[in-house]
């Protein structure tokens, strides 16, 4: 398995930093791919050449654009089946071949294949690469070690974001290391620790709690699960991608945002401008678009926009569930076009709180696996429900708090209100405040993961 969390932040990152800024200039790209070649052999040793296959083979498809002899297309159709053939085979052959024997009463025999980690990530980074190559966007990487370090810096590489070539291949080149960008990067990290730790665990035992009890579920304890992972998820993703995020800064890079305020969103539209915004635009740029986007006609526009939010919710996962959660989001983004002078005159808060009940309901699909069904039985009383039992009540009152600072905390209420608190404070006050805040941040993750066992990461399994 991968680093503990404690081991990561108190072992390996402090003793990769130190050696990172003691090698030279010109060894910091080499000594940042072979930590990162560690971190992954350390968490998924049976796959680590699984990658290395992916790097070598990626690197010789780059090389062979140059070759005037050989049609582009033809590279670039190669690589993409090279690509999704291996992300085929890990991640999906499984589900196809159970597919297969039910639809059609046969028995093959299943693979039991386990899913490396984060072989979505890596494998959608190196495309980007080589359809960015392709399209004469970026130059052709002739350094295999620099586009390794592309395709497997460990900041990202287990969940994310999806970072796009031809947004760090300077980067990679040349880089400034600057004490503010560090200064930076700590506090996104640790802003990102917190959330998982501190807000994303809790609010996972809550769901986990109703989700995994469906036969016993009251009114009153789905619509509490439902509500906490609909924070859980938001607070695991944000907070791995802030912890991402800062940690490439730590190391010199700049790594695009991926998480924008998304549960203030007016429209489904505006949400998927806001949540994961690293998929969303690799999806529009490198399918939408080239498909036509919604410059064709209206029939090809709706199957462009169905292929997307298939691939989307495949994407997340080998299951069915996945496919309708995507499709879901595709029907309601049609339904948002069709009725956009609608829409537009309905007051704006009423648009937000439509917005998110429709991405929290998504979210039993995404949760709910082979049980979705059942889980809105009990969530709008459908059959003889009972409303709320003892066990419900507690639970309501034990977690009512940090519900409710969960929600706070998914808008810009309580930065905006810091921000004018720090309008009026001076400099060294401010800092005193930030670096106690951190610490504070710090030391209640470390007791927090000192103490529990349950850590887990959602998009770790995509």
């Amino acid at each position: 398995m991968v680093f503990s969390s404690v081991t990561f932040i108190y072992y390996f990152l402090p003793v990769v930093l130190l050696m990172y800024y003691l090698v030279p200039d010109k060894y910091k790209n080499l000594f940042f791919l072979l930590a990162s070649l560690f971190f992954y052999t350390w968490g998924e040793f049976k796959y680590i050449l699984l990658i290395i296959i992916s790097i070598i083979a990626n690197y010789f498809f780059g090389i062979l654009f140059k070759n005037k002899k050989i049609t582009k297309k033809y590279i670039l159709i190669f690589a993409c089946i090279f690509n999704i053939g291996l992300l085929g085979i890990f991640k999906y052959a499984s589900f196809f071949i159970n597919t297969i024997n039910n639809v059609f009463n046969m028995n093959i025999i299943i693979p039991n294949i386990r899913l490396p980690l984060g072989i979505s990530f890596f494998t959608f980074q190196a495309l980007s690469y080589i359809i960015d190559v392709y399209r004469g966007e970026v130059p052709v990487q002739t350094k295999i070690t620099d586009l390794a370090l592309y395709i497997v810096a460990f900041p990202q590489l287990i969940a994310g974001p999806i970072v796009r070539y031809n947004t760090v291949n300077e980067q990679i080149q040349c880089r400034s290391h600057t004490s503010e960008k560090f200064s930076e990067g700590i506090k996104r990290f640790l802003l990102g620790l917190g959330k998982k730790t501190l807000l994303a665990n809790p609010l996972a035992a809550v769901a986990d709690a109703s989700f995994g009890a469906i036969g016993n579920l009251t009114l009153l304890s789905s619509w509490l699960g439902l509500i906490a992972y609909t924070f859980q998820i938001y607070y695991d993703f944000s907070g791995y991608s802030d912890m991402a995020i800062g940690l490439g800064k730590m190391f010199g890079f700049e790594y695009e945002e991926n998480f924008n305020y998304p549960y203030i969103s007016k429209s489904v539209t505006e949400f998927w401008r806001r949540w994961h915004i690293s998929l969303g635009t690799w999806f529009r740029d490198y399918v939408y678009i080239p498909l036509g986007g919604s410059r064709v006609g209206k029939v090809k526009n709706i199957r462009n926009l169905f292929i997307v939010w298939f691939l989307t919710g495949m994407w997340h996962g080998a299951s069915w569930n996945f496919v309708i959660w995507g499709l879901y989001f595709g029907v309601l983004i049609f339904i948002e076009r069709a009725s956009k002078d609608f829409r537009e005159k309905i007051p704006s808060y009423i648009n937000m709180i439509v917005t998110f009940f429709l991405v929290m309901i998504g979210w039993v699909f995404f949760r709910a696996e082979n049980y979705y069904l059942a889980y809105f039985k009990v969530l709008f009383n459908i059959g003889n429900i009972d409303l709320i039992d003892a066990q419900s009540r507690i639970n309501f009152h034990d977690n009512i708090v940090i519900l409710i600072f969960s929600f706070i905390l998914a808008t810009p209420l309580f930065k905006n209100l810091v921000n004018r608190l720090y309008k009026k404070l001076n400099k060294v006050l401010i800092d005193l405040i930030d670096t106690m805040f951190y610490i504070f941040i710090l030391l209640m993750s470390t007791i927090y993961l000192v103490n529990s066992t349950y850590n887990p990461f959602i998009y770790f399994r995509f």
